[in-house]
C-alpha cells in the first residue's frame, strides 16, 4: 500500500511550469476585473432583491473578457490558468458571492464545449465568441433515441444564471448502442428558443445566482450537440485535442468545479475584513467598553485568519497542481482527481466554519438584514450545500482512496 504521504503529495512531483504569456493575461485580467469590482460590491444587495445577478454585472464582466477566460484562443478566448483565474473567482466573491458564483460557472461552461464537437463550437460561438451558457448537469432524465439524435422533455433544476445564457449544457441519460450501456450519462446543448425558464428559486443563500429550473418539452438534440460524460472526463470526447492552449487537454469536471471552493474562500476572506472593521468600532451595549479589548474576541479573528490563510493556500496548491498536469497533456490519475475534488470540499468546509466563528461573536446587529456579515454567513453556508462540496460525500471518497477500497456505489 501506496504511504499516504506520497498520495496526497504525488502531483508536486513533476510540475510543468507556467506558460508565461499565460500568466501575462491572467495577471492583466485580474487587474480589468479589479476596476469594476466596486461597481459589483455597489450591487450586491439589489443582486439579493432581484434574486439574479444585475444585467450591469455581466456587460461589465464580459466587457472586461472575464467570461471568456477558459475559451479558446482560435474563438478569441483567453485561455488562462487555473492559477491565473481562480483567484479572480476569490475576488469576485469578495464583492458579490452570487456574481461570483453565476459568472464562474458561466466562464467555466467554455472549457466544457471545447471539448465538445467543432460542429457545435462554431454553432455556439461562430457569430458570437461571447455567448453565454448556463447548465444543469446532473444526468437525472432518460431520453429517447431518435435517428439522428434524440429528444429529451423535464424539469432541470439550479441553473444558475440561466436568465443571462443564450444556451444551457443539460445532464441526460440516454441508451448507448456502442457500448450497451442502459442509462449512459450525456450532456446536450440546447438553444434558448428550446427550452422555458420556470422561477422558483427562492432561498436563503446566494440568492442573487438566479438558479432557476429549465424546462424542456419534447425537444431534438442533434447528435452533434450530445457527448459523454465519460468521454469528457477521460480524453476521449469529440473536441479532446481540437485545442490545446495549456488548459484543454484536461477532464470536463476538474473545470467545471473549481469555481465553487473558490467563492467560497472569497467569501470568507470578505468576512474577515467585516469583522475586522465592525470590532474597531464597536462597543458592549451594556457596559459601554470596547469589544476589541476583550481577548476572545480577536482569538476569533486570529483563528479564523489563520483558518482561511491556510485553505486558500491548500486551493492555490490545488490549482497549480491542476494548472501543471493540463499542461502536461495527460489526463489526471484517479488519485489526483479524487485529491482535487474532495481537498475543495474540505476547504468549503474551513470557509464556512471560519464565518460562522466571526458571526457568532458580532453581536445581535449583525442580523439585521442590512448588514453585510449575516448575508456573508448564508452566502458561505449556501455555497457549501450544493452536491460538490458535501464534505461527507468527500470525506468518505477521499478516505476510500487512501485505503486504496474500491468506490462504493453512489459516490461521485
Amino acid at each position: 500500500m501506496t504511504q499516504i504521504r506520497q498520495r496526497i503529495f504525488q502531483a508536486t512531483e513533476d510540475f510543468v511550469p507556467e506558460i508565461a504569456a499565460q500568466r501575462q493575461r491572467g495577471l492583466e485580467m485580474r487587474e480589468r476585473v479589479a476596476k469594476i469590482l466596486p461597481i459589483i460590491a455597489a450591487n450586491a444587495e439589489k443582486t439579493e432583491q432581484e434574486r439574479k445577478v444585475p444585467d450591469e454585472n455581466i456587460k461589465l464582466l464580459i466587457e472586461c473578457g472575464f467570461t471568456r477566460s477558459l475559451q479558446p484562443a482560435v474563438y478569441g478566448g483567453y485561455e488562462l490558468s487555473p492559477e491565473e483565474y481562480c483567484p479572480i473567482i476569490t475576488d469576485i466573491a469578495g464583492a458579490c458571492a452570487s456574481t461570483a458564483w453565476v459568472s464562474g460557472l458561466l466562464a467555466q461552461h467554455n472549457h466544457g464545449l471545447a471539448l465538445m464537437s467543432k460542429q457545435v463550437q462554431d454553432e455556439v460561438w461562430g457569430e458570437d465568441p461571447t455567448t453565454l451558457i448556463s447548465s444543469s448537469v446532473a444526468p437525472i432524465h432518460q431520453a429517447e433515441n431518435v435517428e439522428g439524435g434524440i429528444k429529451i422533455s423535464g424539469r432541470f433544476s439550479f441553473s444558475s444564471g440561466c436568465d443571462h445564457g443564450q444556451w444551457a449544457v443539460l445532464g441526460i441519460k440516454r441508451y448507448d448502442i456502442h457500448i450497451g450501456m442502459e442509462d449512459s450519462p450525456c450532456f446536450i446543448l440546447v438553444p434558448r428558443k428550446d427550452y422555458e425558464i420556470f422561477d422558483d428559486w427562492h432561498v436563503a443563500g446566494l440568492c442573487g445566482t438566479g438558479s432557476k429550473t429549465i424546462v424542456l418539452k419534447d425537444v431534438f438534440v442533434p447528435e452533434y450537440r450530445i457527448e459523454s460524460i465519460f468521454a469528457m472526463n477521460f480524453g476521449q470526447s469529440s473536441g479532446y485535442g481540437l485545442h490545446d492552449g495549456g488548459i484543454f487537454k484536461a477532464p470536463f469536471m476538474t473545470y467545471f468545479s473549481f469555481g465553487f471552493s473558490a467563492v467560497a474562500i472569497g467569501i470568507a476572506m470578505r468576512a474577515l475584513d467585516v469583522y475586522q472593521a465592525r470590532l474597531a468600532g464597536r462597543v458592549r451595549a451594556y457596559t459601554g467598553t470596547k469589544v476589541s479589548d476583550n481577548a476572545p474576541s480577536y482569538m476569533r479573528l486570529a483563528e479564523s485568519a489563520h483558518q482561511v490563510r491556510a485553505a486558500y493556500q491548500s486551493l492555490a496548491t490545488d490549482w497549480k497542481e491542476i494548472a501543471s498536469r493540463s499542461r502536461s497533456g495527460e489526463i489526471p490519475e484517479s488519485d489526483e482527481s479524487g485529491l482535487w475534488r474532495t481537498n475543495q470540499a474540505y476547504v468549503t468546509k474551513m470557509a464556512i466554519e471560519a464565518v460562522s466563528r466571526l458571526l457568532e461573536a458580532s453581536g445581535g446587529g449583525a442580523w439585521q438584514t442590512s448588514n453585510e456579515m449575516q448575508r456573508l454567513w448564508r452566502d458561505a453556508n449556501a455555497a457549501g450545500s450544493h452536491a460538490y462540496s458535501d464534505y461527507d460525500v468527500a470525506a468518505q471518497l477521499f478516505g476510500r482512496q487512501l485505503l486504496e477500497l474500491d468506490l462504493a456505489e453512489g459516490l461521485i
